[in-house]
Order: C-alpha cells, then structure tokens, then sequence
C-alpha cells in the first residue's frame, strides 16, 4: 500500500514542478558579473514582476485546491495502472484493473484523504515560509540574469510599460499566473497520462543504464572498503549490513 502511495505522490509532484522542472547550472563567478548600469535598470522591473510574498500567494489556497483535486483523481484510478510503474508484470494486475486506491484505503486507512490533505497542507505552508526567507536572493539572481539579457535602453523600455495600468496588472500577475485554474486543470488532466506513460519511461531508464555494472553489495568490497565505508557513516565495519563473520570478502 505504501508503495502504491509513494508513486502516486510521486506522479503529483512530477506534475506539479513540470514547468520548472529545466534546471540551469549553478552560474560561475564570472557568469555573475553584471554592468552597474543594467543592474540599476533591471532591479525596478524585477520588484514589480517579483514582489514580496510572491512564494506565499504562489503556494498558498490556490496550491491547496489544486494537490487535493489532484489527489481525488488519483484516488480513483485502477491500482494496476499505479502498480504497473513498479514494474509488476501486467499478467499480475488482472484482478486489480477495477480496483482503485480510495477502495483499498477506505479499509486500510480511512482518513487517508484528511490525513493527505493536512500534511500537504501543513509542508506547502513550511515550504512557502523557507521559500519567503530565500526571495531576496532570487529577486537578485533575477536581477542579475534580466540585467545580462537586456541593455539599459530595453529595461527602461519595459519599466515604461509596466508604469502603465495594463503593464502594471501584467507585472503583477506574471509570476503567478501558472496556479491560474484554466492552466491548474491542464496539469491535472496531465496526471492519468503520465501515470498511463510512468511504465514506459521507467523501462526507457533502466535500458539507459543496462550498460553499467550493477551497484555492488557490502559482501562484494574489501577490507580495506568497507572500514573506509564504515568510517565515513560514523559505524565498525562489523556493523555494516552483510558483514557477519565467515563472510567471504575481497583483500
């Protein structure tokens, strides 16, 4: 059951951070560097497509609705099509293609949905306090990136426009506007197609590393490994799974 509820959290998150899910290397000293001028220029325009509490209204009710509409659909899909990620057989899943989660946790747990639902709750809301602390240094890697992008002719053009009621309402939205309810429904229309297509990908990954050794195991390292290993997770090597004595071990 466990299982079952961790790749369907899973799913929900892959969903969620979609959008953001392109990571940008951490920038080099001299990538930093930016023209005084241009930050200048740039710093105006990122306080109004930035401002403060940003993270909060982002991660606030809005977020709330969505994860739990989110998780009423995934409630009641078939176990089969959540199983079927792991890499259960599909001869395996007969019996439980008319089976759904809420069925099984209506015995198992049944507060499962309030309990999901609080807990959610409860981190987006820590998320959002750690995400608040960290906005300034956001607003200024934002700042930076806007002042290497754009000269100071075009900030001053662009803070022209958002000196206007259209920009100004533009601005003021920019940032949120992915939790807007026509786009939040897309993405969660997105999770059965991603749950129906998680197999396949999982099998795309394995085939991608069938070219690597397997991870070894505690029996397969040497002496000399294993209390490196040993030191390193602050235990005696004795101590480390399979390491009973008369194991045979590499020198």
């Amino acid at each position: 059951m466990s299982v079952l509820i961790r790749h369907a959290l899973t799913a929900l998150t892959l969903a969620v951070s979609m959008p953001a899910a392109a990571q940008t290397p951490k920038p080099t000293p001299a990538a930093v560097a930016a023209d005084p001028a241009r930050v200048a220029a740039a710093r105006p325009m990122v306080e109004k497509l930035f401002p403060i509490g940003t993270y909060k209204r982002m991660m606030g009710e809005t977020m709330s609705k969505m994860m739990d509409g989110m998780m009423g659909g995934m409630m009641k899909m078939p176990i089969a099509q959540i199983a079927g990620m792991s890499g259960v057989p599909a001869d395996k899943l007969t019996a439980l293609n008319q089976t759904s989660l809420e069925e099984i946790s209506a015995i198992v747990d049944p507060h499962f949905r309030e309990r999901t639902k609080l807990g959610m709750d409860a981190m987006m809301g820590a998320m959002a306090d750690m995400m608040s602390e960290f906005e300034p240094n956001v607003r200024d890697a934002m700042t930076r990136a806007y002042a290497r992008k754009f000269d100071v002719r075009q900030l001053g053009e662009i803070n022209a426009f958002f000196d206007t009621p259209t920009g100004n309402r533009f601005a003021t939205e920019y940032m949120t506007m992915m939790m807007d309810p026509e786009i939040m429904g897309e993405m969660q229309a997105l999770v059965p197609q991603l749950m129906k297509k998680m197999p396949d990908m999982v099998a795309r990954a394995k085939k991608a590393t069938d070219g690597l050794p397997p991870p070894r195991k505690i029996a397969d390292l040497s002496n000399a490994e294993k209390d490196k290993l040993a030191r390193l997770l602050g235990i005696k090597a004795s101590e480390l799974p399979s390491s009973a004595a008369g194991e045979g071990t590499k020198q």
